[in-house]
C-alpha cells in the first residue's frame, strides 16, 4: 500500500499521543515494505522532504505555534489545513489511502476535498469526541467547535476510534457503530519492561495532564486519607497543565504534604517510565477518558491501576480485570487505594493484559483497517 498520513504535527519533532500512534504505526508498515508518507508543518532543520526511519516526511507548512492561551489554535488549524491542499492534490494519485488524525478537524476536510472524484479514500482517526465539553473548552465559541466536529463525523469517511467509548460517542453526531472500527492506542512493551526502575520512586504515582477533569485533587485527598496506616507510603504527580499551581497548594496543606511530591513536566519519556517501574500503584480518577494510554503503560511496568469508572472514560475497557475500578469520589478512591496498599492485586496479571496494546499488534489491526477501506472504495 502507498500510505498518506496528514497530521499537522510530527513525531518526534513535536511529542504527542496522536503523532506518536502515526510514528508507531508508520514505521512498522514501512518495514513491512509500504510506502509511508507523513504531511505536516516543517518542524525539522534541513529541506522540505527527507527520510525519517523508512518514511517520507513532507513539510508542506511552516513551523508555527500550535497553542493560544492553553487552547489549541484555530487559526492555526486552518493554515495548516489550506496549505496541504496544493501539495496533497499534487501528490494525490501517488497514495491509496489518506489517513488523518481528526484533532484539530480541518485536516480531514482538506484531505476529503483533495480526495474528490479519485478512488483514494480518507481514514479518520477519533482520539476522542468532545461533544458538550466545547461548552467548557471554548466557552461562547463552542457553537463552532460542535459544528465543525459534527462536520467532520459526516464528511463521508472511513472512522477508527481508539476504544469503544469513543466510538460510541462518534455515533451520536456522525457515522453509524457498525462503520466505526476500533484500533486502540499502543506502547511499546519491550522499552517498558527494559527499564529499570528509578531509586528515588513513589508508592503511589499519578503521571498526565493536570486538568480539572484528571481529578488528581481527589488523589491527593484520598492519599490524605490513607496515609496514617501506611507510613511509608508516598505520592508522586508527574505532569503539568492549568490545575498545576492549585494542585500543589494542596498538596502543601494536607496532613501528609511531607509523603506527596509534585515533579512537574518530566521531558523524558523515559524517566516518566522509570517511575512507573518503581511505583506499586497507579492511580488517575480521570472522569474523561479516550484512550487512557497511561493505563495501558502502568500495567505493562506491572503497576496496580486504580481508573475511575465513568460512562465518558474508556479506562475499564482499557484495563479490563486488569485493575480496579473505583467511583470518582475522594471516599472511594481512598477506599481503593487502601486495597491496593494491603496488596490486593486485580484477578487478571496487568503485564497479560498490557500485551494487546503493543504497537506490533496495533499496527497489524491498522493494516487490517487500510486494506478494508481501499477494497471499499474500489
Amino acid at each position: 500500500m502507498r500510505i498518506c498520513f496528514v497530521s499537522n504535527v510530527i513525531y518526534p519533532y513535536v511529542t504527542g499521543g496522536a503523532e506518536k500512534r502515526i510514528h508507531e504505526i508508520g514505521t512498522r508498515l514501512a518495514d513491512q515494505g509500504h510506502d509511508v508518507t507523513v504531511y505536516g508543518r516543517h518542524y525539522w532543520d534541513g529541506p522540505q522532504v527527507i527520510e525519517h526511519e523508512g518514511m517520507t516526511l513532507y513539510g508542506v507548512a511552516p513551523a508555527k505555534e500550535l497553542y493560544t492561551d492553553d487552547r489549541r489554535s484555530i487559526t492555526e488549524a486552518i493554515d495548516f489545513s489550506v496549505r496541504l491542499l496544493p501539495y496533497l492534490r499534487r501528490n494525490i494519485d501517488d497514495h491509496d489511502i489518506v489517513v488523518a488524525s481528526v484533532f484539530p478537524y480541518f485536516p480531514v476536510l482538506s484531505s476529503k476535498l483533495t480526495t474528490l472524484r479519485t478512488e483514494t479514500p480518507v481514514v479518520t482517526t477519533w482520539h476522542e469526541v468532545w461533544l458538550d465539553y466545547w461548552d467548557e473548552y471554548l466557552g461562547r465559541l463552542s457553537p463552532f467547535g460542535k459544528a465543525v466536529e459534527r462536520l467532520t463525523a459526516k464528511t463521508p469517511h472511513y472512522p477508527i476510534a481508539v476504544s469503544s467509548v469513543t466510538a460510541d460517542r462518534l455515533t451520536k453526531i456522525g457515522p453509524t457503530r457498525d462503520a466505526i472500527e476500533v484500533v486502540p492506542n499502543g506502547i511499546n512493551i519491550n522499552q517498558i519492561e527494559t527499564t529499570n526502575p528509578t531509586d528515588d520512586g513513589f508508592t503511589v504515582l499519578y503521571a498526565g495532564r493536570l486538568i480539572e477533569n484528571k481529578n488528581v485533587d481527589l488523589l491527593l485527598k484520598a492519599f490524605d486519607c490513607v496515609a496514617n496506616a501506611y507510613p511509608h507510603a508516598t505520592l508522586g504527580i508527574i505532569g503539568d497543565g492549568p490545575e498545576y499551581d492549585a494542585l500543589e497548594r494542596q498538596a502543601a496543606n494536607i496532613d501528609h504534604a511531607d509523603r506527596v511530591t509534585m515533579l512537574g513536566f518530566l521531558d523524558e519519556y523515559d524517566d516518566v517510565l522509570t517511575h512507573m517501574r518503581a511505583a506499586d500503584v497507579f492511580a488517575s480518577p480521570s472522569t474523561r477518558e479516550g484512550f487512557g494510554i497511561t493505563f495501558a503503560e502502568a500495567m505493562a511496568a506491572d503497576c496496580t491501576v486504580i481508573a475511575a469508572e465513568h460512562p465518558e472514560s474508556a479506562a475499564s475497557e482499557v484495563i479490563g480485570d486488569a485493575g480496579f475500578l473505583a467511583d470518582p469520589t475522594a471516599e472511594d478512591v481512598a477506599a481503593t487505594l487502601e486495597r491496593a496498599l494491603e496488596g490486593e492485586r486485580p484477578s487478571m496479571d496487568p503485564r497479560t493484559r498490557a500485551q494487546r496494546y503493543d504497537w506490533d499488534t496495533v499496527a497489524e489491526q491498522a493494516e487490517q483497517c487500510y486494506r478494508q477501506a481501499i477494497d471499499s472504495n474500489w
